[in-house]
């Protein structure tokens, strides 16, 4: 069977085509949009202009959809919705737009799909599991298998930027905004039990993280983890000169030249929490993790 699914994120719109068997699923076909939905957020609510700004996104994944003839279709919205005080009208105008539901999802939810869709990918038992996106940051600890507790963060590398920096790279004052914030939002976070060696991550952010390392280490694109002493460096090399971080933002990862910094710095800041030594990036998320709770287990 072949299923699409597509996740309206805060930063980027993603649609992902799979066939999907009862106990596997293969990627098929992937198509990304970044719409930036946070940059129309007003006084906590997503503009007219956002929402035809994503129903223009989606109408483009629909119509792809018809050129494949896919009729199975699930969509969701992570923080893009669920953080704004219109998330109702703007859910249903879009499901208007298009001709299929929208589910919003909790930020437990999106958490939890998240970590099974990474565990797809990565092989650990215990440890943690972070999504950062646009907007919010997932944690999920977890244990022999089984998740502990979900938590999700209302910041994210798209809402860092925005709050903290005037212009596209940050200079010193954004960095200091930008690490006030970071204490005040992620501040309360689970201190851990022991520290965790490892940190399997999903999203634009640390997958930009990982791009970074290989182009500044030239390492093989089969490579999957970042260290800790890696994502330090790289840190440093962007924060030191503006030009030498243009350079190489535009080399790895050139559609995300404002948010890399922000995301990176989220991500420093987690793994410096949690003493963990690597970062292990799967390759899937949450519309993996989604994939396998709401539709092939009902194969």
């Amino acid at each position: 069977m072949k299923h699409a699914v597509i996740d309206i994120g805060s930063n980027s719109m993603r649609l992902t085509v799979y066939s999907v068997e009862k106990d596997s699923f293969t990627i098929l076909f992937k198509e990304k949009i970044m719409a930036g939905l946070a940059n129309y957020i007003e006084h906590g609510t997503l503009t007219e202009e956002g929402i035809q700004r994503a129903g223009a996104g989606l109408n483009s994944f629909s119509n792809t959809l018809k050129h494949l003839e896919i009729g199975n279709v699930s969509a969701f919205a992570t923080a893009s919705l669920r953080n704004v005080h219109n998330t109702q009208q703007a859910t249903a105008a879009l499901s208007e737009m298009v001709g299929f539901p929208i589910q919003v999802l909790s930020g437990e939810e999106e958490a939890t799909y998240g970590y099974v869709g990474a565990m797809q990918d990565v092989s650990m038992s215990s440890g943690l599991f972070i999504d950062i996106g646009g907007a919010s940051t997932e944690l999920v600890e977890f244990e022999d298998g089984k998740p502990n507790q979900a938590i999700s963060y209302p910041i994210g590398s798209l809402k860092l930027y925005r709050d903290c920096v005037k212009r596209i790279l940050p200079g010193d004052g954004s960095y200091t905004r930008m690490e006030k914030a970071l204490k005040r939002e992620l501040g309360n976070m689970p201190a851990p039990k022991a520290p965790y060696t490892q940190i399997a991550a999903v999203g634009g952010s640390a997958r930009a993280a990982l791009k970074l390392a290989r182009t500044v280490y030239q390492l093989p694109h089969s490579c999957r983890t970042v260290t800790a002493d890696q994502l330090n460096e790289v840190f440093s090399m962007l924060r030191s000169d503006q030009r030498t971080a243009t350079d190489l933002i535009l080399k790895s990862a050139p559609e995300r030249l404002h948010t890399l910094i922000p995301g990176l710095m989220i991500l420093r800041h987690i793994v410096k929490t949690f003493e963990a030594n690597e970062v292990i990036v799967s390759r899937y998320g949450v519309r993996e993790g989604y994939l396998c709770q709401k539709v092939q287990s009902k194969l």
